[in-house]
């Protein structure tokens, strides 16, 4: 393990520990004027797991990754961070102490490389020392930032990415530009990890290749997966369990066989009878 690998799983708020569940949501519930997007959603995600969320459209996924990430406070509900109780912290909060999202559409820098994009998000840790040790390029701060690109460069080759590091993040089509938003969301080793629609503009070989990556990463990092998929055949594949939402509430949870076979689920989601 290298220095940086020891700075970011040791710093305060970032190691997995054993005070429970990686998250763990509450009674959650959200309204809009007179509509309830959520209604009393609970759910927990034990460290390792990857867990799908699926369910037809307005049932309320986007709101609730939006609760989790602290983009959006429930108007009841708790949300627990592994065992901290986040539910009125901001997301920068949150994300500072291991939870880590990706949208639907694709946010990139799209003025910097590949390599900088994913460098990005251990920036807010800064490089010590101030303003002093920039000027005087000070031994510790050089060896900080070598081990940060190490790092980088052990993401990029997980991803697959090693190859265009150097590229304009912008000038990506849409396979590559996803996994670089993951190898930017696993850099600064998250505890917990949201993915919104990973497969969306993916071919099957791509959808592949990030279903690969996503349980490499929940074996190396022992963090929890949480995602929103309308891909079902993907969710099925590479989930422990499933919830499903409809009409902002929790319509079952279960194994992907277990779901797979629910006759309401075939109703609300498949649209069957």
């Amino acid at each position: 393990m290298t220095a940086v690998d020891r700075e970011l799983k040791g710093a305060p708020g970032v190691t997995m520990d054993d005070r429970g569940p990686a998250l763990s949501l509450t009674d959650v519930t959200v309204r809009f004027g007179g509509i309830t997007a959520l209604q009393g959603v609970s759910l927990t995600l034990e460290w390792g797991e990857v867990r799908g969320l699926i369910g037809p459209n307005g049932a309320g996924k986007t709101t609730l990754f939006d609760v989790i990430s602290g983009l959006r406070m429930p108007d009841t509900g708790q949300v627990m961070l592994a065992g901290e109780n986040v539910t009125r912290r901001s997301s920068i909060y949150r994300a500072r102490r291991g939870l880590r999202r990706t949208f639907q559409r694709v946010q990139a820098f799209g003025w910097l490389s590949v390599e900088d994009n994913v460098l990005s998000a251990l920036e807010w840790r800064g490089g010590g020392g101030g303003l002093a040790a920039d000027l005087l390029s000070l031994r510790s701060r050089r060896r900080r930032e070598r081990e940060r690109r190490e790092r980088v460069a052990e993401v990029l080759e997980l991803c697959g990415l090693t190859a265009i590091r150097g590229e304009l993040a912008g000038s990506l089509p849409i396979g590559l530009a996803r996994m670089m938003e993951l190898a930017r969301a696993i850099v600064d080793h998250p505890r917990v990890l949201l993915l919104d629609e990973p497969t969306s503009g993916l071919d099957e070989t791509e959808a592949a290749r990030l279903g690969e990556r996503i349980q490499a990463i929940r074996r190396d990092e022992s963090c929890a997966v949480l995602l929103v998929e309308h891909d079902v055949g993907f969710v099925m594949k590479h989930c422990d369990r499933i919830v499903v939402l409809d009409l902002g509430q929790v319509l079952t949870v279960g194994e992907p066989h277990e779901v797979q076979s629910n006759a309401a689920v075939r109703a609300a989601y498949l649209g069957e009878d």
